[in-house]
This record gives structure tokens, C-alpha cells and sequence, in this order.
């Protein structure tokens, strides 16, 4: 159970800071919430404390470097298949909450992108999914949001 303070990551969202918990009667039974605020736009949501799926800790170190590594590694197959075909499955992975799921979605928008333009809606993809792994890397590991972004640049660069 995460405490009052706990910074933590809500899928879909992306990092909040638990600032509260609520009791609320539902029907007959009594149910416990955690009240988040997310950093990125200040947004407050109430996420059930009995949801397996409703938050989750920060990434560890390892975790993160993980996600360099997948950002580095270019020698993917990039999906070819219509821009709804692949919203869909992007959306699916960002939903998750998993930051490798995330930089999975931004690695194949930015080898995508080497290759054609993208959509209004594919650059809007990559621009959030760029802010989630920023914010939460730098949450988690103290590091400045502009460093965290020209490293995720660097992997891109040749």
C-alpha cells in the first residue's frame, strides 16, 4: 500500500503524488482511495487502493537503464500497417503504464518517422510518450528533465 506523499505512476496518466485517502461508501461496502494529482497537468483522480492495476512504484535504475537499451537498439522491424491499426496498439501499450511498453511505442514513432512523415496524430503519440519516459525518469532518479531529454535524443541521432 502506497503512503501520502509516495510519488507513484498511474497508467495512462503518467506520474502522480498520492495526496490523500478517502473512504467511500459504494452501495454496502466501504472502499478505500488513493487521490493522485498528476504532475503533468495538475489533473486530481481517485484510484481505487484494491486495484491491481491502478498505480504502480517508479521505475528502479535498472528499469531505466533498460529503456535506454531499447531505445538504442534500431534493428527492429517498423510496423507498416494503417496509422488506426497502429494508434490502436500504441494506445494499448501506453495504457499499460509500462515504461518499456512506452518507449517501445516512442522508438518505433521516431524509426517511423526516419522513414515517412508523420500524422498529426503520430507526432502527438510521440510527444506523449516522450513527457511520460521524461517525467517519470526524472522523478525516479533526481536527473533534470533537459538531460533526460537530449539522452532520449542521442538514441535517435546518428
Amino acid at each position: 500500500m502506497f503512503e501520502i506523499g509516495n510519488y507513484v505512476v498511474c497508467p495512462g496518466h503518467g506520474v502522480g503524488q498520492i495526496l490523500n485517502l478517502e473512504t467511500k461508501n459504494l452501495g454496502d461496502e466501504e472502499k478505500i482511495f488513493y487521490i493522485v494529482k498528476i504532475i503533468s497537468n495538475g489533473m486530481t483522480i481517485m484510484v481505487p487502493s484494491d486495484k491491481k492495476d491502478g498505480l504502480r512504484e517508479l521505475v528502479s535504475d535498472n528499469e531505466v537503464n533498460d529503456v535506454f537499451k531499447l531505445l538504442q537498439d534500431h534493428e527492429v522491424k517498423v510496423d507498416n500497417s494503417t496509422w488506426n491499426r497502429r494508434h490502436r496498439d500504441y494506445l494499448s501499450k501506453v495504457k499499460t503504464g509500462s515504461l518499456l511498453e512506452i518507449a517501445d511505442v516512442l522508438r518505433s514513432l521516431f524509426l517511423l518517422k526516419n522513414m515517412k512523415k508523420l500524422s498529426f496524430g503520430e507526432r502527438k503519440m510521440m510527444d506523449q510518450c516522450k513527457e511520460l519516459i521524461i517525467k517519470e525518469i526524472a522523478i525516479s532518479t533526481g536527473e533534470n528533465e533537459n538531460q533526460i531529454d537530449n539522452q532520449i535524443d542521442s538514441c535517435f541521432n546518428d
